[in-house]
């Protein structure tokens, strides 16, 4: 069982890409086969020994707390950072770091709670604990969101390929963070644009995965993650 307990979400999107589903709730609450975004991120990580998990919120952050409540009935226990005024995801993961007694923690789990995603979370903190870097950065392989035509020096048509994967990766916004790392984190501002260039290669990780990931930033993402995710999940219970 992992020694990481402790997780940060992301959590105060205000998806104003996908209105009207986010007029009256922060984007990790839009619903999938009635069931939050958020929902199917949590049962992940209370599976890979999560204990507690601070919520870095702000939009639309009653409708969260009320969902979440305590935590008990996704078995963690929930706490709320809240920014009054934004911070930046840099500065709202320093701020929800507060939130964790520094006893109590070595290396914390970032997640962005916007996402859809299957994670091997036992195989990342293992590479975690065992390199000891300043941050590992779970990373994707980058889908074409268009299809792709197929031809010969001569001009002539191939074939074509639906939406292929491309031999790039990408971030999936999903982290572990030694502690060492919180110093190095903007008061205000984003951790990939201040805090990710001054960290030393050497101690500067990815975790590479081929699990399912997809971002739900439209209305067209979240059409097609409703066709997905019975097969990825199984079909859920409403939480």
């Amino acid at each position: 069982m992992s020694k990481v307990k402790h997780a940060i979400i992301l959590a105060g999107g205000k998806g104003e890409r996908l209105r009207p589903f986010t007029n009256d709730r922060p984007k990790p609450m839009v619903e999938i086969h009635g069931k939050p975004i958020l929902a199917y991120q949590l049962e992940q990580l209370k599976e890979a020994g999560i204990k507690k998990i601070v919520f870095a919120c702000s939009y639309q952050r009653e409708v969260l707390q009320k969902h979440v409540d305590s935590g008990k009935k996704y078995g963690i226990e929930a706490v709320f950072s809240i920014e009054e005024t934004p911070l930046g995801r840099g500065g709202a993961i320093k701020q929800a770091m507060k939130m964790i007694s520094k006893d109590a923690w070595d290396d914390v789990v970032i997640a962005n709670g916007d996402n859809l995603w299957k994670l091997d979370f036992e195989a990342l903190i293992k590479q975690h604990q065992f390199k000891k870097p300043l941050a590992t950065v779970v990373v994707v392989p980058l889908r074409s969101p268009y299809g792709i035509v197929e031809f010969n020096k001569s001009g002539h048509i191939q074939g074509f390929r639906e939406k292929p994967i491309l031999p790039h990766w990408i971030n999936a916004g999903i982290y572990v963070f030694s502690r060492e790392i919180e110093p190095l984190l903007p008061v205000r501002g984003d951790h990939e644009t201040e805090t990710f260039p001054m960290l030393p290669s050497s101690r500067f990780d990815v975790f590479t995965s081929r699990n399912y990931w997809r971002a739900v930033d439209t209305v067209k993402d979240l059409t097609e993650a409703e066709k997905e995710v019975d097969e990825i999940f199984g079909k859920p219970q409403a939480a």
